[in-house]
């Protein structure tokens, strides 16, 4: 499996403005500064306190041997579907060859004993594969397994209806998980794997039905691919793609390298509640070229540190911020919960920046600058409408664009210290804009309509937020910075019912 083209979109707005070379911050971009905190009790603190699974066999299952390698797969293979696996506590091993992997049948179900480790010894690439649904995998560690990029561990082919309980899938190379649809991943510890916890792709249809719920999702993107393949894409927490119906809640998502959460093309449907999003070193949560969602009740604290630097460090005055809407919002003819992007009720604590609105004015269907290559809107069926001249017509003129639209901010509270944070600018700030288009030459969005579009005529909306610190707000494009009397004036008018203190701190 392979995913390529699908990058984050890098503003193009970088290319046509001209960007102040002062940064004003207080350390540089290799510093990689690290809150001393202890997580609070609400928190999902599963890898250093896992489940504990049954001292003795379940009535009926079939006993694992950790003293013979390979003991697992040959007995998977020798019983029916739907047999329960007991792994007796100890290090169980696969056989050497690389390919080496149990292939479950329709219904297994695994279940450690406390102790029992699945070891891939930095030798087999997967530890459970193939197409069966409806697995169970619970109280077992899986670790040491060695995935090529974009790959995962567990569920390597991203059967559909599996269940993932107080299992620990940990220092494995690639994701350590992948998903399938009705997927539940419960009180699971994912952490310290070398690209993703997490890579929700299914290569042949959408996912539907995925639960992620009490999860500790720690450490992950240890071989940093982003440093490896600038630009990527490809490195987080948990990573979705064409996601359709996603309920994320009550995890501890935090300390990943990169991003936190991020869907990625074509994503609907999700409800983001309850989480702790805590320092992870770029954004908390990315929205991209996806559609209606929930995101409210979370607590979003010290994220983006590390990122969010090392651009202010480059000079770019774009609003990297901590929650990331780009080409993403509410649409109600694409079925869900929601006909918008509801963001409400969340705590955003001394994060880089807040909340970013942002459209790529020249990425859309058929666009050389689309980097989800190859995809449409969800839309428009057939990819080749998106052409000159019905494009600059509607209905096209709208459905060939992936559209920040019908976004509700309201409720939230936004504090921040910058002592806390270790900066004197650039990491301050709200934004909702888009670049100048320019490309390509046949492109019906060039010059501002995008840059106005998203800001005044898009319904994107703050309002009845509290505000505590330094907050400053971007509208339109990077070079317009305003203050919160500017922010509520016309002609944005944001921001009604808002409270603002001005001074550093909570």
């Amino acid at each position: 499996m392979g995913i390529k083209g699908r990058r984050r979109a890098l503003p193009a707005a970088l290319l046509v403005l001209a960007l102040s070379a002062a940064t004003g911050c207080d350390s540089s971009s290799d510093t990689r500064l690290k809150p001393a905190a202890e997580p609070a009790a609400s928190e999902a603190r599963v890898c250093s306190e896992p489940g504990s699974g049954p001292a003795k066999a379940p009535a009926g299952a079939v006993t694992v041997d950790p003293a013979k390698p390979g003991d697992l797969a040959a007995k998977t293979r020798s019983r029916p579907a739907g047999t329960t696996f007991w792994l007796e506590p100890g290090r169980h091993r696969l056989d050497k060859d690389r390919y080496a992997q149990v292939l479950p049948k329709k219904g297994d179900v695994y279940i450690g004993a406390p102790g029992a480790v699945l070891d891939g010894r930095k030798t087999n690439q997967y530890a459970f594969a193939g197409s069966a649904p409806d697995v169970t995998i619970r109280f077992l560690t899986v670790q040491d397994f060695v995935a090529p990029q974009n790959e995962g561990v567990v569920n390597h082919d991203s059967a559909d209806g599996w269940v993932i309980e107080h299992t620990t899938i940990k220092n494995n190379s690639g994701a350590g998980l992948m998903a399938g649809a009705r997927q539940r991943v419960r009180s699971s510890c994912l952490k310290g794997n070398g690209q993703y916890g997490m890579n929700a792709y299914k290569g042949n249809g959408r996912i539907t039905g995925l639960v992620l719920e009490g999860n500790e999702i720690t450490g992950n993107n240890t071989d940093d691919w982003e440093r490896k393949q600038e630009g990527c894409g490809c490195t987080g927490g948990v990573k979705f793609w064409a996601v359709d119906g996603a309920d994320i809640r009550g995890n501890w998502v935090h300390d990943n390298r990169g991003t936190g959460l991020w869907a990625d093309t074509n994503n609907n449907d999700f409800l983001i509640e309850d989480n702790v999003l805590e320092a992870n070193d770029g954004a908390a949560l990315i929205y991209e070229t996806s559609y209606n969602a929930v995101i409210r009740g979370n607590t979003i604290r010290r994220n983006n540190w590390v990122e969010g630097r090392k651009y202010a460090d480059r000079g770019d005055n774009f609003p990297f911020a901590t929650v990331y809407l780009s080409e993403s919002g509410g649409e109600p003819r694409v079925r869900a919960r929601t006909d918008k992007i509801d963001i409400y009720r969340n705590v955003l604590e001394d994060n880089w920046s807040g909340i970013t609105l942002w459209e790529n004015a020249d990425r859309f269907c058929n666009s050389p600058a689309n980097t989800s290559s190859g995809d449409c809107t969800l839309l428009v069926k057939n990819t080749k409408r998106c052409v000159r001249p019905a494009i600059a017509a509607q209905p096209l003129y709208d459905d060939c664009r992936w559209r920040t639209q019908r976004v509700d901010i309201h409720g939230n509270r936004f504090v921040l210290d910058k002592s806390v944070v270790g900066c004197t600018v650039r990491c301050d700030r709200m934004a909702v804009l888009a670049n100048y288009g320019t490309y390509p030459d046949w492109s019906p969005y060039q010059g501002e309509r995008v840059a106005e579009a998203i800001t005044t005529k898009q319904h994107n909306r703050w309002h009845d937020n509290t505000y505590v610190g330094p907050w400053r707000f971007v509208a339109h494009d990077p070079s317009r910075i305003l203050d919160s009397a500017q922010w509520q004036g016309a002609p944005y008018l944001q921001d009604a019912g808002s409270t603002f203190r001005a001074q550093d701190g909570g």
